[in-house]
């Protein structure tokens, strides 16, 4: 069906019509037809827009105005309580999902997609975004996160009056933590001990003095040592690999995910960023461009993993314009594979061989790695190398899981000798 018509039929075109939209719902059909999307999703989508339309006509917005933020709005706040004339799509679900093909087919504006700064506090936090995504070398998701933070730290203390933000005291950082520390874990406060510290190293680059200040944050009673790390046996890692449908495609992509999980170590951003260019068939290598860190490292491809991916690449990956490796195979088709993509892949993995009430994340198998690569007599340095650890405490932890190794050079105890 043609898009006009398709528009035309639609119960409330005149919303979209009468809408900065109208510009681009040529365009957006055949995005999602490009998608392989089916007549009847595009349909759900376009009503779905058409009442997004509806809304940004009320609020007497240009195209200009809208983004992911003003998408979030209409989501969270708008859908909720919306009391728009039927026909109407008010599922959050279906509206999320049209949207989000939406976003990139709107211009930016050409004045600059730079945002207005008018507070000393957002001068601050693009002064840091910077030194975090340049310096440090983040990720976008760590980047948000630790911003996020240090907006609530220094909207605690700020005044109004000031026109630059100053360096915190001693008791505004204790604060700070203390009221943090009556609502989350000590796990997730040491990321908001982790935040502050990286904030005042970034003002350390400023000239300020921060030693002292660094040196007072609390340490965080937090005994991430106290139990053993979870890790795979040999019998249930053979009945995890088993678990997956090798002749269909999805199976074949979810078991090729697998054996880079189990056998390289690898992160789940890291699988998911995977390129074709960083498969060396003739070195029997496998380039990591995309670490934690953003640290670029090459890893020896193993043969079982590496049968696992050509299988895939040969057999079962639709013909896509992506170099990426691992990808979608239904609507929006040939778009990389996300990190939950991967994550719920091997939970239904967990769940057909018995092992979803033991295991959960796709982290286990990364740690099923470390212990299987010491049990076979590989030094913690060796295993530091492989997942990309920097530091050696990080990787130490795995030491703790060698029981027949720690029952071997015990000492008996003098009434067993005696």
């Amino acid at each position: 069906m043609p898009t006009d018509q398709l528009l035309a039929s639609l119960a409330r075109v005149e919303w979209i019509a009468s809408s900065p939209l109208c510009t681009i719902a040529n365009r957006y059909i055949l995005r999602l037809r490009a998608c392989h999307y089916s007549e009847h999703t595009i349909r759900t989508y376009l009503i779905a827009c058409a009442h997004f339309s509806y809304w940004v006509t009320g609020l007497d917005l240009d195209l200009d105005h809208i983004n992911a933020e003003l998408v979030t709005r209409y989501l969270q706040q708008h859908l909720p309580v919306c009391n728009c004339p039927p026909p109407r799509k008010t599922a959050i679900a279906d509206s999320r999902a049209a949207l989000r093909q939406l976003i990139p087919l709107i211009p930016q504006p050409s004045y600059g997609a730079e945002k207005v700064v008018t507070t000393p506090i957002q001068r601050e936090l693009i002064a840091y975004h910077h030194y975090l995504a340049g310096n440090c070398g983040l990720a976008a998701n760590t980047c948000h996160q630790r911003e996020r933070l240090i907006c609530c730290f220094l909207e605690s203390y700020y005044d109004a009056n000031q026109t630059l933000v100053r360096l915190p005291n001693r008791q505004e950082l204790l604060n700070f933590v203390a009221e943090w520390a009556q609502h989350w874990k000590p796990s997730s406060l040491n990321v908001v001990k982790g935040s502050l510290r990286s904030y005042l190293r970034f003002r350390a680059l400023s000239g300020d003095q921060t030693q002292s200040l660094a040196a007072s944050l609390p340490r965080i009673a937090n005994w991430t040592r106290a139990t053993l790390p979870k890790a795979m046996t040999e019998p249930q890692l053979h009945a995890f690999l088993g678990a997956f449908d090798r002749n269909n495609p999805v199976g074949k992509r979810d078991y090729a995910i697998a054996r880079c999980l189990a056998d390289l170590g690898l992160r789940g951003q890291e699988v998911c960023h995977l390129q074709l260019e960083a498969l060396d068939w003739r070195n029997s290598t496998l380039e990591i461009a995309y670490g934690k860190g953003r640290r670029t490292h090459r890893l020896p491809l193993p043969t079982q993993t590496g049968e696992a991916i050509a299988d895939y690449l040969s057999h079962g990956r639709p013909t896509v314009f992506l170099r990426t490796v691992f990808v979608r195979h239904q609507a929006p088709l040939g778009t990389p594979l996300s990190v939950p993509a991967i994550r719920s892949a091997m939970g239904r993995a967990f769940a057909r061989c018995g092992l979803s009430d033991l295991f959960c994340s796709t982290h286990v198998l990364r740690h099923t790695t470390a212990v299987r690569l010491q049990k076979s007599g590989a030094s913690l340095k060796e295993i530091a190398d492989l997942l990309g650890h920097k530091n050696l405490d990080t990787t130490s932890r795995y030491a703790r899981v060698d029981l027949e190794g720690l029952r071997s050079v015990a000492m008996p105890w003098p009434e067993v000798l005696s």
